[in-house]
């Protein structure tokens, strides 16, 4: 059984250790200042010397600190690095030798690893202990986060052997006793320990002939992807409650068929069914929502507040200066006639930059650098202002919206998250839209951010590195900060002459009640320019071999549905419901999924990756619903169904499947 790879490994020992607030001085918000020119964000690739091929995963640390980050897919990494001047940074991949470069006066900073050409040592973590050796025999144990020192779960082993696939990295070991000592290393804390999570409770499968509809608001946030991520790479499996399979679902895009050109619909509906992959005798019927894409240069002005959290619980590099490069990026993309404020709140709320036009980038760029944290955090003040700024110059038929950059620990005034959503429930009457930018790690208020987002017309992204401030700020530009259809809900109509069963993957706190689906005073979710969006059921279909519920002695089978040949083959209809972004009413469009399932192999890339990407979410859960899916067969999936993957993300999610197998201890799923 195999037990620890050993990239997620190199995580645990190089990754940062969590920053508590550092400073607890009182900052006037207007005035905060600080010379931050002696750090900068470095960035670059990291390469292999004889193939010159991106490395995966390697870890990039500032000497001396335990300040670091690892390598994307394609080997790229940034990292903001204090007093970068005199810093060195010390680049490392097992199986290389290690590598160190002073940053001093650049920016850039690539490098090219050379393979080890000695044999390769293998390292075993027994509870809180570390041992090296060359050949490991004895029973192996797995790391338990949180746990005393020497406190261990022994797990069985097998010989072990490198995989030579610079993505991943395993070993396995044989059971005998082991006559190696152990070297003692501090305990770290529990994965998330000091975050907030909302709790979620797996969707339950639903009886089509009792209960044939379902209703949800649609959800383009991915925030959980990304904190997923964050927990991998640093070498720890996440809380349940952080993964939200949705969330996953949709931080991928797909090749969705899009709106055409003369439909005054800003969305398209795409259906398609296949078998279960996690189980044959179930079928997948996956719903694909495009919206319309506009280029960056057609899309109207921009009125945008920048509200950024500048209170105490912002200090660390993953904080406030992350904030910062990545808001740096986005002022990069404006236009002359979008125009930018710039709200901080501490103890209090404060502008620090009025309204300015696109063309005075550099007037914007100052205001942002002169930032820096300390003080408590008077969050729905900041809120306030920032509605208040944005309403004042508010642009008619334009893009108006707050952009909140925040861990989400409101201390002062409104800090419970009923008064937070019900300060920005009064607040989105006003047709401001609101992005909500989450950073930092334990003391990271998810539920709130997640609540703000989803009750302000808005989306919610969780930023772990410069990478993904600039995949939302820059790459997804006008999806991030463009709404072309808001209050957007599905409601699927299951026919009982096909469908037995089904449950809805995910979308677990954005279900509605059947009678939501017709009352445009209800709020839902919105898209933005070229969003995707992606739900799936699992389908227990009529005469199943493994039907959930025997069938019943005392009542007939029979099922009472219309008699056209159409809606007996039809298996479900998908209804659709939008409003224009400032308008009161909206608009319903259907289509219906028909035809006999697929079968897995032979589906759509897209199809196939985004099962794999909702087994993996299942997997990481320990979902009760995740029948015979293994850490295995999701690689495989996901490895098969890649595509062109011309950014890289989809490799970087194998490469993550790897290493949860790695943290789980085995190819199965443990407890957590």
């Amino acid at each position: 059984m195999r037990n620890l790879l050993l990239l997620p490994l190199l995580a645990v020992l190089v990754s940062p250790l969590p920053l508590a607030a550092q400073s607890k001085r009182p900052v006037a918000p207007a005035t905060a200042a600080a010379n931050t020119t002696k750090n900068w964000v470095v960035s670059g690739q990291v390469l292999d010397k004889d193939s010159n091929q991106p490395i995966p995963g390697a870890t990039v640390l500032v000497k001396g600190t335990n300040l670091g980050t690892s390598t994307d897919a394609q080997g790229r990494y940034a990292l903001m690095v204090p007093n970068a001047a005199k810093a060195v940074l010390l680049f490392n991949f097992i199986g290389y030798m290690p590598v160190e470069r002073p940053v001093g006066k650049v920016h850039t900073l690539n490098v090219t690893l050379k393979a080890d050409a000695k044999q390769l040592q293998e390292v075993v973590v027994t509870g809180t202990a570390v041992q090296e050796k060359r050949e490991v025999t004895g029973a192996v144990s797995t790391v338990v986060q949180g746990s005393a020192p020497g406190v261990r779960i022994r797990g069985a082993a097998s010989k072990s052997k490198w995989k030579g696939d610079s993505n991943a990295a395993g070993y396995a070991a044989t059971a005998a006793p082991s006559p190696y000592p152990s070297v003692i290393m501090p305990a770290r804390a529990e994965a998330g320990a000091g975050d907030t999570y909302a709790h979620v409770k797996e969707n339950a499968f639903f009886t089509a002939k009792n209960a044939p509809l379902s209703t949800f608001s649609l959800d383009v946030d991915n925030a959980s992807y990304s904190n997923v991520r964050r927990f991998l790479n640093e070498g720890q499996l996440p809380p349940r409650d952080a993964v939200r399979v949705e969330e996953m679902l949709n931080y991928f895009r797909y090749d969705y068929a899009a709106p055409p050109a003369t439909s005054p619909d800003p969305v398209r509906i795409s259906t398609e069914l296949a078998v279960c992959p996690w189980n044959s005798a179930h079928q997948l019927a996956r719903i694909g929502i495009q919206a319309k894409k506009v280029e960056t240069a057609k899309l109207p002005p921009a009125n945008l507040v920048f509200l950024v959290d500048v209170s105490g619980s912002m200090n660390g590099p993953d904080r406030l200066p992350l904030v910062q490069a990545g808001l740096k990026l986005l002022v990069k993309q404006l236009r002359p006639q979008d125009r930018v404020a710039l709200v901080v709140y501490a103890g209090a709320a404060g502008l620090v930059l009025p309204p300015t036009p696109g063309s005075q980038s550099q007037v914007i760029l100052d205001a942002i650098d002169r930032l820096q944290a300390g003080g408590s955090t008077a969050g729905g003040a900041g809120l306030r202002l920032a509605y208040s700024t944005a309403k004042q110059s508010f642009v008619k038929d334009g893009n108006n919206r707050v952009i909140l950059a925040t861990d989400g620990d409101f201390n002062v005034g409104e800090s419970s998250d009923a008064a937070m959503e019900q300060l920005i429930v009064d607040q989105r009457e006003s047709d401001v839209f609101l992005t909500v930018l989450g950073c930092g790690r334990g003391n990271l208020r998810e539920s709130r951010m997640e609540t703000l987002a989803d009750k302000g017309n808005g989306n919610y992204a969780y930023l772990d590195n410069l990478d993904e401030a600039g995949r939302v700020l820059v790459a997804q530009f006008g999806g991030t900060l463009f709404t072309v259809a808001k209050d957007v809900k599905l409601q699927i109509e299951f026919n009982p002459a096909r469908v037995a069963n089904y449950r809805l993957v995910g979308y677990e706190n954005r279900l509605l009640e059947a009678e939501d689906f017709n009352n445009d005073r209800k709020d839902a979710g919105e898209l933005g320019a070229g969003h995707t969006v992606t739900a799936l059921y699992e389908i227990v279909p009529v005469g199943s071999a493994q039907p959930l519920v025997d069938g019943l002695k005392y009542q007939s089978s029979g099922t009472s549905v219309a008699s056209s040949s159409a809606a007996q083959k039809e298996v479900l209809t998908v209804k659709l419901r939008y409003k224009q972004p400032q308008g009161n009413s909206s608009k319903l469009l259907s289509q219906a999924l028909g035809g006999a399932p697929t079968p897995i192999a032979n589906a759509t890339p897209d199809f196939r990756f985004a099962a794999a990407v909702a087994q993996f979410g299942m997997l990481l859960r320990q979902s009760e619903q995740r029948g015979t899916a293994t850490w295995a067969a999701t690689e495989k999936l996901a490895t098969d169904a890649r595509g062109t993957d011309a950014d890289g993300y989809r490799a970087e999610l194998v490469r993550l499947v790897r290493l949860a197998e790695g943290l789980s201890g085995s190819g199965t799923v443990g407890k957590r």
